[in-house]
């Protein structure tokens, strides 16, 4: 009976380090150590490791002294997040004490810390996220997010622990413009998979949405002036797809959920080029008073809106006035890139008439670089797309106009644009500008990479993502990821964090987190990726 009983106790030790067959055992992750704090991305400006790590527990609260709606609002989200996988309650409270994680804005030593910046400290009775504004809140916990194990972004119950490693972390942004645009003209995405790029696009700090809203192959808003744009012009893609458009309501949800996520929506209407769409809805549009027929091809430069005729500038009078009032943020982007169709002379008598009427509406203008061709309004920004083969004039034009006072987005084709193929193998986007692998999207310094254009010239980054191949959420993903972080990483850290055997490594650690989100990731050779 002895030795029946000392069995059984046996077995049931084995049965509870093995858990279940294939499964690790509870006690190898209690093992594991929480994720150093400077194994994040984008990297932090200043870590400093020690101390006692953070334990998460079912008797965890999340605390927001003072109670402020965008702190209890940022609480929530931190929740929203953190329960599935951890079972816990993590109850939302306005009373004070020093244990459980601390959401907390303003207060002393944040003065220094900017409108996005935030300080982060763990230690064994709490984690305390600071900052002076509700963005640099956001963006701490983020931070936070990542420093946790990868299970907690799975949707249903995990095991623990659930630990942040002790220490300080202290975090603001090198440029104040740090964008993804998405191409919904060449292929429609519903207000749900913009969304759901939104959500992925906060998780690395990015805070502008640029939103490429009309092209040649379809016009995407819903205008009341011009009802046809949407109804026609919107009906169709690349490919000869049903095309799609939001209503105004889609419209401010898009707005609106960004927004939440501290990312500011950049809507854009590129004119007077790439505008098939508007000209096969309104006839009058044309020079000739004919309209085309819907394009689905992907050839670029061959549509112009009419330069002379006054309907013109009723028509963009009345586009702008609409979509200035949908959005709340001071930027609207105008375009202008490849209007090879266009006359020089007819451009730039363009771009004089209309940057005005993005400044009677309130607004900044963006424009492609190809603005600075013509004559950039004061306060206007110039988005440079050029690549290693643009020309020695062009790229001079470009530096010239910053050092009048042009402000620049960094978008070079050949590093940032997402949807170049990594190498002749990838099956899909596209390779005009050549093969952009991990290590070329992320290996370049923004501050110097415009030769002649001053670095204060440099508003920030931005990585396109145009659509002409892309159909799917899963699509966006591939080629984003892993691309994406590391164009926020330019645009978040310091210049000295700058190294890429340092970020491979990090970015490495990011795998299983998209494999827990269910991102659909290129799995890069130049990535030293943990076994699956």
């Amino acid at each position: 009976m002895r030795r029946r009983r000392m069995l059984f106790s046996l077995l049931l030790v084995a049965a509870a380090g093995m858990g279940t067959a294939g499964a690790p055992a509870p006690r190898a992750q209690a093992a594991a150590a929480p994720a150093p704090l400077d194994r994040v991305v984008p990297v932090p400006a200043s870590v400093r490791p020690g101390g006692d790590p953070y334990t998460l527990t079912d008797r965890t609260s999340i605390r927001i002294p003072g109670g402020s709606g965008e702190a209890r609002r940022i609480a929530g989200y931190l929740a929203d997040v953190l329960r599935p996988s951890t079972g816990y309650a993590l109850p939302v409270t306005t009373r004070g004490g020093d244990d459980g994680i601390v959401l907390r804005l303003g207060g002393q030593g944040t003065g220094g810390l900017g409108a996005e910046g935030y300080r982060l400290r763990s230690g064994g009775r709490a984690v305390t996220i600071s900052a002076a504004r509700p963005a640099g809140l956001f963006h701490g916990v983020q931070t936070l997010r990542q420093l946790l194990p990868t299970a907690v972004e799975r949707r249903t119950e995990q095991a623990g622990p659930w630990r942040v490693a002790g220490g300080t972390v202290a975090d603001s942004p090198r440029y104040a413009h740090r964008g993804a645009m998405l191409d919904v003209s060449r292929h429609f995405f519903t207000v749900a998979q913009v969304k759901r790029y939104i959500d992925e696009l906060a998780m690395y700090k990015v805070n502008r949405l640029h939103l490429h809203l009309s092209d040649d192959q379809g016009w995407r808003i819903a205008l009341k002036s011009w009802p046809r744009l949407a109804t026609y012009g919107g009906s169709t893609q690349v490919g000869g797809g049903p095309g799609g458009y939001y209503t105004k309501d889609d419209y401010r949800a898009i707005v609106r959920y960004a927004a939440d996520r501290y990312l500011t929506v950049v809507p854009e209407i590129d004119m007077p080029g790439h505008t098939n769409a508007a000209l096969a809805s309104y006839a009058e549009l044309n020079c000739n008073g004919q309209a085309p027929p819907l394009y689905t091809g992907t050839s670029v430069g061959f549509s112009s809106l009419c330069v002379p005729k006054k309907v013109t500038y009723d028509f963009v009078d009345d586009v702008i006035r609409e979509i200035a009032a949908l959005t709340p943020g001071r930027y609207l982007h105008i375009g202008g890139d490849e209007a090879h169709s266009t006359s020089h002379d007819d451009y730039v008598a363009f771009m004089d008439k209309v940057q005005p009427v993005v400044a009677k509406y309130g607004k900044t203008v963006i424009g492609w670089h190809q603005l600075t061709g013509a004559h950039p309004a004061k306060g206007a920004v110039a988005q440079y797309w050029g690549y290693d083969k643009t020309g020695a004039a062009e790229r001079a034009q470009v530096a010239d106009a910053a050092r009048n006072g042009t402000r620049l987005i960094l978008s070079p084709a050949d590093r940032a644009y997402l949807d170049m193929k990594y190498d002749k193998n990838t099956p899909l986007g596209l390779s005009w500008a050549g093969y952009v692998d991990v290590r070329r999207s992320y290996d370049w310094d923004p501050g110097s990479y415009l030769q002649g254009a001053p670095a204060d010239s440099v508003l920030g980054v931005e990585a396109p993502l145009w659509t002409e191949t892309l159909k799917t959420s899963a699509h966006l993903e591939y080629m984003a990821f892993p691309r994406l972080p590391g164009i926020a990483e330019l645009g978040w850290s310091p210049a000295g964090t700058h190294d890429w055997d340092a970020y491979r490594q990090r970015l490495a650690s990011q795998g299983p987190r998209w494999d827990a989100l269910g991102i659909d990731y290129y799995h890069s050779p130049e990535v030293p990726w943990p076994a699956r």
